[in-house]
């Protein structure tokens, strides 16, 4: 697709001036992903957001002054299906910014309720508590609960040191104390002492249910973080179980992000491992998103 020029007045050699609304018309227009109009008007308000212009600047058509060169690259990006937050290199979790690159995962919003739920579980008590993000990608989970929990030492685990490195840059803008370490829950042992809680947002997409995935994700995000094989799709569950109850104290605390089609089975196999009082939660689309359960004694 040939991207329409954005036909301004040159002032510079790059600079251009406009109105910020018909900007915007002309830049929702010109999007050619299968997305629903709300999806594209959301995406261009990220873009402008971006440079500066909030939705309200738009609504009432602020003058914008922008570099037609990149507002172009932008949008060829976007219309090959590239995530709009790989292109910022931003993206927006639980009212923070956070740095993002195709190594991690892009934060989702369901994952805010894997945060409330621990959140939750914690607020109010100024006990000093310590909690371990096991596959924290871009450390959205981990920096946050360190940030809303001011009285947890956070630590963090991912298999890439790739991830880390972002992971730790977010940290630092986010002024959030976080221990991190290259670890793979697969094959080593969890061995970072006692802890009081256990989160985790591990890989759970079966490659069976890749067909059905938008391009953006499919074509753009780390698969290692993504997919599952279909033989096996509680793989990660399964390390985690069998590690995590010897880990926590008594009254410890396991937390995850499932897929929606397992809960049950999740539920089931934290029960066979030691764990109870378990519990599957749902995201405002009535989707089967968190499984909570309990450590009450030593195994």
């Amino acid at each position: 697709m040939n991207t329409p020029h954005l036909c301004y007045t040159l002032t510079t050699l790059e600079d251009m001036t406009g109105n910020s609304r018909t900007l915007f018309n002309q830049l929702v227009g010109s999007l050619s992903i299968s997305e629903s109009i709300e999806e594209k008007e959301a995406i261009i308000y990220l873009l402008l957001d971006h440079l500066g212009l909030s939705r309200t600047d738009v609504t009432v058509g602020k003058t914008i002054t922008y570099d037609e060169a990149t507002l172009l690259t932008w949008m060829k990006r976007l219309n090959q299906h590239e995530p709009v937050q790989y292109i910022l290199g931003e993206a927006d979790f639980y009212r923070r910014k956070f740095s993002v690159k195709p190594s991690v995962l892009i934060p989702r919003p369901e994952t805010e309720l894997l945060i409330q739920t621990v959140v939750n579980r914690f607020r109010g008590s100024e006990k000093p508590i310590t909690i371990i993000d096991i596959g924290t990608g871009s450390g959205c989970i981990a920096i946050t609960l360190a940030l809303e929990l001011p009285q947890a030492t956070v630590l963090a685990t991912d298999i890439s040191a790739e991830a880390l490195t972002t992971a730790k840059k977010n940290a630092d803008q986010l002024k959030a104390s976080v221990q991190f370490h290259l670890h793979d829950i697969l094959t080593e042992p969890l061995s970072f002492g006692k802890l009081d809680a256990i989160v985790s947002n591990p890989p759970y997409v079966m490659m069976t249910e890749k067909t059905a995935m938008k391009q953006n994700v499919v074509d753009f995000e780390p698969h290692t973080a993504l997919f599952v094989p279909d033989n096996d799709p509680l793989v990660f569950y399964k390390a985690i179980a069998t590690k995590a109850h010897a880990c926590l104290k008594p009254g410890g605390f396991l937390a995850v992000e499932i897929n929606e089609t397992l809960g049950t089975q999740v539920d089931t196999l934290f029960q066979k491992n030691g764990f109870e009082n378990g519990q599957i939660i749902q995201d405002l689309s009535g989707k089967e998103r968190i499984v909570k359960t309990d450590v009450t004694h030593e195994i």
